[in-house]
């Protein structure tokens, strides 16, 4: 088995194991904004990004999410079922905020009743433009079914993670996810569920607890981030059974 990551990203590496359907996922310290035009490094950030995700990930195995989350490792690794990453990223929202804010013009933090479920192109050279339903067939990314079921799967993991945020008095904005195909052909939830992918405010003041923190300068990441771990009540040294 070889050490060297076989992918990496901005704040994550893939590291093959002795069994190909399975690879390490290592998170790094770094931190990107702005489609990587602002960057910084931040020790710990890995590890409570990793613990975070770890917990989360187990929540929804527990609840009949599929993942592709195995195991927590140590800090900064987790071992999870290899995926064929589709090109989208999936956004939930649980209220108005970032681009959305933008384009509508509602005020930042207006609930959202129902959420809503937004799709963007993962495609870096273009900025991630969001797609209409329309643009994904015509890219060839997903047929219907296959978009439909992961629209339905985003709603089914904010049913679960949803909750388990406003109960450690924590409101979730909004959050990115990824999904990808397993060797057994299932569609499934990949990448990371942390800080990084997720706008998360306090329930009580509105403070922003999140990567909007690092990209607007308004407070210090591991401080915020070490907040949101806290509250929800993440061991650091074993979150499975937090």
């Amino acid at each position: 088995m070889s050490n060297s990551p076989e992918y990496e990203g901005k704040a994550k590496q893939l590291i093959p194991t002795d069994d190909r359907n399975v690879v390490i996922q290592r998170f790094k310290n770094s931190a990107t904004a702005f489609n990587g035009v602002k960057k910084g490094e931040f020790e710990g950030k890995g590890a409570l990004n990793n613990a975070i995700s770890s917990l989360l990930f187990s929540k929804l195995e527990a609840a009949g999410v599929p993942t592709h989350f195995i195991s927590w490792d140590n800090a900064t690794d987790m071992r999870v079922h290899r995926l064929q990453i589709i090109p989208l990223e999936v956004v939930v929202r649980n209220h108005v905020a970032g681009s959305l804010q933008k384009r509508t013009g509602l005020g930042e933090g207006t609930p959202l009743q129902p959420s809503i479920v937004e799709t963007y192109y993962k495609k870096d050279e273009l900025g991630d433009p969001i797609l209409a339903d329309t643009h994904v067939f015509a890219l060839g990314i997903l047929n219907a079914d296959e978009l439909e079921t992961v629209k339905k799967a985003a709603l089914a993991v904010n049913d679960v993670i949803r909750p388990v945020f406003a109960d450690a008095g924590l409101k979730l904005i909004d959050f990115k996810l990824e999904f990808g195909w397993d060797s057994a052909g299932r569609l499934i939830l990949g990448d990371e569920i942390s800080p990084d992918t997720c706008r998360i405010w306090d329930a009580e003041t509105n403070t922003k607890l999140d990567k909007d923190v690092f990209r607007h300068d308004l407070a210090g990441l591991i401080e915020s981030y070490s907040v949101v771990a806290e509250k929800l009540g993440v061991d650091l040294n074993n979150p499975v059974e937090a």
